[in-house]
C-alpha cells in the first residue's frame, strides 16, 4: 500500500471518528428532552417537503437576493459530493475514477465546472454582504460574523481546490480531456497556468488533493460546533416539522397525567427532542427577526435569539443531564428567566411571521408558549394585569369583566333565535367575546346577521350559552383554563349535534376549527369572509350597481389568525373586488407577508412596556397608501386599527370597518 494511503487512511479515521463523535454527543443531548409523537405519520409527505423546502429552498426565495445566494451555494454544494466521494475513494484506490461511467461522468465534469464558479461568485458576495453591506438582519455580533465567514471561507477553499485538482490533471494528460469528460473552465484555467511547463502539474495535483481532503474533512468535523450546524441538520429538521393537519396549533398538555411534573418549559428538559432540533437548525440567518412585529417597533424579542439561546443552553446544560453530572453555576440557571428574559416572551403577538419565513422550519412559537405555561401554570409568574383577565375567563366566560347574561342583547329586536330556542338551524353563528360585548364589533356581529338574513341562511346562535373559545387563555399559557373553556364549548356544540359553524372572529375560526380536534370537537367552520363570498357568488346576495366607479379607496388588513393560520387571503379581496365604487389598493406588505396588529398572543391585554406600539407601525402603512377606508375582518385587528387611527388624528378622514359592514353597505 501507498505511504499515501496509509496516511489518507489515518486521517480519514481519525476525523471521522471525531466527527461521530461529535454528531453521537449531539443526538445524546436531544434525548434529554421530552419524546414527541406524530412526528413520523404521512411519510411521503415529509419527503415531498423536504424536496420542497430543504433541496428547492422554496421560502429562501421570498428574498431573493439573499435566496439566490444560498441556492447557487447549497445545490454547488450537493453536486461537489460528486467529487468529494470521488475524492475520498481515491484516498483508498488512487487509479478509481467516474470515467467509465459514459454520460454520466459528462454531465457530473460539466455541472461541477459551472456550479464550482458559481458557487466562488455567490461566496465572494455573501462575505461582501456581511462584511462591507453589513446587512441589519445578518448582524449577529463579532463571533457570529467570524464564524460565517470562516464557514464561507471553506467552502471557497472547496471549491478553489477542486479546479485546483482538475486543472492539475488535465495538465498531466497533456490538456487532453479524458474520454467523455467536459470541464471547460477547468481546461481554460489549465491552459492558463501550465501552458509551456505542465512538469509540476503532478506535484499541484497531489497539494490541491490533499488541500481538498483536509478542507472537506475539517468542514465536516467544525460544524457540529458551529452555527452552520443547519448544513446537516435542516434536511431532518424539515422532515420532522409540522404538517398541515396540525399547521400553528399549539400542543395540548395532558393535565390528567398524574407523572406530569413540570407544565409547560423551564428548561431544555421540558422541551420536546423537535424543539432542540430546531435549536441545532437555526443558521441565525434573521429572517425571523427581520419580520417580527416586536422586534421591529424596538422591543427586546428576538425570535433568532429565543432559538439561539435554546441551543446555547442546550450545550451547556446537556451534557450533565446525558452523563449524570453536577455543576452548581449551571445547574442552579434555567432556561427561562437566566438565558431567556421573561419580559421577551409575553412580547411576542404569536402571528407566526417567524415561522412563515424561516427556511429549515424551525416552529418558534411552540417552544414561546410552552415557556408562558411554565411561567402562568409552573410559577405564577405573568403581568399582573392578566389576572383579571383569566379571572374574567373564568367567572365571565370572556377575558372582558362583562355579565354573561347580556352576552346575545346585541340581538334585540333582529329576531335571530337561539339553539336552545329552535336547534333545527342550517348553521351556528359563533359570535365571540368581542362580536357580543364590545360595543364597535357588535355593529359588524348585526351587520354579518343581516347578510346572512338578505341571503336567507337558516342560522342560529347559542346565546348566554356561549363562552369564550379559549384562545385568549391558551396563547398567554394558561393552558389549563383554556382546555377548560373548550372542553365546556365543545360539549355544548355535541349535545346540539352542531355540524356547521361561521364566525367573524379569526382566533375563534382557527381555535374551533384546529384546536378543537385535540379535544373531540370535529365541526366544519367558516370565516363570514367566506360565507359573504359564497352568498356573492351565489347570487343570494345582490350589490347595488353604483353609476360612479371607483368612488373609494381602500385597503385591506389581513389578520394573521386568516391569513397566516389558514391560508385565507382572496376570500376578503373577492367580496371588495365586487363593490363597483371600490378603488382596491394593497399594502406594501400583504397576504403571506402580512404585518400584526399587535393584539394577538394575548397582547391585546397586556401593556407595551418598552418599545413603539405595534399597531401604530401597522396604522402607519395603511395611512400611506391614501385609503379612505382601512377594511378588517377581526375585531381585535378592527381595534387596534382604530386606535392607530386616531393616534395619527385621521379619525375624521379615515374609517375602519369590517368587510361585512362594506358589503352591506352596498347591498340592495
Amino acid at each position: 500500500m501507498e505511504i499515501k494511503s496509509i496516511v489518507f487512511i489515518l486521517v480519514f479515521v481519525l476525523a471521522m471518528g471525531f466527527f461521530f463523535y461529535s454528531a453521537r454527543n449531539l443526538i445524546r443531548y436531544m434525548l434529554v428532552a421530552k419524546k414527541e409523537d406524530k412526528r413520523c405519520n404521512s411519510i411521503g409527505l415529509r419527503i415531498l417537503n423536504v424536496f420542497k423546502y430543504a433541496i428547492f429552498q422554496k421560502k429562501l426565495f421570498r428574498f431573493k437576493i439573499a435566496g439566490l445566494l444560498h441556492s447557487m451555494i447549497f445545490w454547488g454544494f450537493l453536486l461537489f459530493l460528486f467529487a468529494v466521494v470521488e475524492a475520498l475513494v481515491q484516498g483508498f484506490f488512487p487509479s478509481f475514477s467516474y470515467e467509465s461511467t459514459g454520460f454520466f461522468f459528462s454531465l457530473v465534469t460539466f455541472t461541477q465546472d459551472i456550479f464550482g464558479a458559481i458557487v466562488i461568485v455567490s461566496v465572494l458576495l455573501a462575505i461582501f454582504r456581511r462584511v462591507v453591506l453589513k446587512v441589519p438582519r445578518l448582524e449577529v455580533g463579532k463571533a457570529g460574523k467570524l464564524d460565517a465567514i470562516f464557514i464561507l471561507s471553506l467552502i471557497f477553499l472547496v471549491c478553489v481546490s477542486m479546479f485546483g485538482q482538475n486543472t492539475a490533471l488535465i495538465a498531466k494528460h497533456n490538456f487532453v480531456l479524458q474520454s467523455n469528460e467536459m470541464r471547460p473552465i477547468s481546461y481554460y484555467l489549465s491552459t492558463l497556468f501550465y501552458s509551456g511547463n505542465n512538469n509540476s502539474a503532478n506535484l499541484f495535483y497531489e497539494i490541491f488533493w490533499w488541500i481538498h481532503i483536509v478542507v472537506v474533512l475539517g468542514f465536516l468535523n467544525v460544524l457540529p460546533y458551529s452555527k452552520h450546524l443547519h448544513v446537516l441538520t435542516s434536511i431532518p429538521n424539515t422532515f420532522f416539522s409540522n404538517l398541515d393537519d396540525v399547521r400553528n396549533t399549539l400542543k395540548p398538555i395532558n393535565l390528567e397525567d398524574e407523572n406530569l411534573e413540570n407544565f409547560g418549559a423551564a428548561d431544555i428538559e421540558h422541551l420536546s427532542w423537535k424543539q432542540i432540533l430546531d435549536g441545532y437548525s437555526c443558521t441565525e440567518c434573521g429572517r425571523c427577526e427581520s419580520v417580527c412585529p416586536a422586534a421591529t417597533v424596538g422591543k427586546s424579542l428576538s425570535p433568532r435569539e429565543i432559538i439561539v439561546q435554546i441551543r446555547k443552553r442546550t450545550k451547556d446544560k446537556s451534557p450533565l443531564l446525558a452523563n449524570n453530572l453536577t455543576d452548581e453555576e449551571i445547574t442552579n440557571k434555567t432556561l427561562v428567566h437566566d438565558y431567556i428574559p421573561d419580559l421577551n416572551l409575553w412580547q411576542c403577538t404569536t402571528c407566526m411571521a417567524c415561522v412563515q419565513e424561516c427556511p429549515v422550519m424551525i416552529e418558534h412559537v411552540d417552544s414561546i408558549v410552552d415557556m408562558r405555561r411554565d411561567l402562568v401554570l409552573s410559577e405564577a409568574q405573568f403581568p399582573s394585569n392578566l389576572n383579571n383577565v383569566f379571572k374574567s375567563i373564568e367567572t365571565n366566560f370572556t377575558p372582558w369583566a362583562f355579565n354573561p347574561a347580556d352576552r346575545a342583547n346585541w340581538t334585540e329586536g333582529m329576531d335571530i333565535k337561539t339553539m336552545e330556542e329552535d336547534p333545527n338551524g342550517e348553521i351556528l353563528f359563533w359570535v365571540g367575546c368581542a362580536g357580543s360585548y364590545d360595543a364597535r364589533y357588535q355593529k359588524v356581529t348585526k351587520a354579518f346577521a343581516k347578510l346572512m338574513q338578505k341571503g336567507n341562511v337558516n342560522f342560529r346562535i347559542l346565546g348566554t350559552e356561549e363562552k369564550c373559545n379559549g384562545d385568549t387563555a391558551r396563547r398567554l399559557g394558561n393552558e389549563y383554563l383554556a382546555q377548560t373553556m373548550m372542553q365546556e364549548n365543545i360539549e355544548k356544540l355535541n349535545n346540539y349535534n352542531v355540524k356547521k359553524i361561521v364566525t367573524a372572529c379569526p382566533h375563534c375560526y382557527h381555535s374551533i376549527k384546529n384546536e378543537y380536534k385535540q379535544f373531540g370537537g370535529n365541526f366544519e367552520v367558516l370565516h363570514h369572509t367566506e360565507l359573504i363570498e359564497n352568498l356573492l357568488e351565489d347570487g343570494k346576495l345582490e350589490l347595488e350597481e353604483n353609476t360612479v366607479k371607483n368612488e373609494e379607496t381602500i385597503t385591506f388588513h389581513d389578520s394573521c389568525y386568516l391569513g397566516r393560520y389558514n391560508n385565507i387571503f382572496d376570500s376578503p379581496r373577492n367580496s371588495l373586488g365586487k363593490v363597483n365604487k371600490i378603488n382596491y389598493i394593497e399594502m406594501k406588505r400583504n397576504k403571506t407577508r402580512g404585518f400584526c396588529c399587535g393584539a394577538g398572543g394575548g397582547r391585546m391585554f397586556l401593556e407595551d412596556e418598552e418599545g413603539g406600539k405595534i399597531n401604530i407601525e401597522r396604522t402607519k402603512e395603511a395611512l400611506e397608501t391614501g385609503a379612505e377606508t382601512i377594511a378588517s375582518a377581526c375585531p381585535f385587528c378592527m381595534t387596534m386599527m382604530t386606535d392607530g387611527v386616531k393616534h395619527f388624528e385621521r379619525n375624521e378622514k379615515v374609517h375602519v370597518k369590517d368587510i361585512a359592514e362594506i358589503i352591506l353597505e352596498n347591498t340592495k
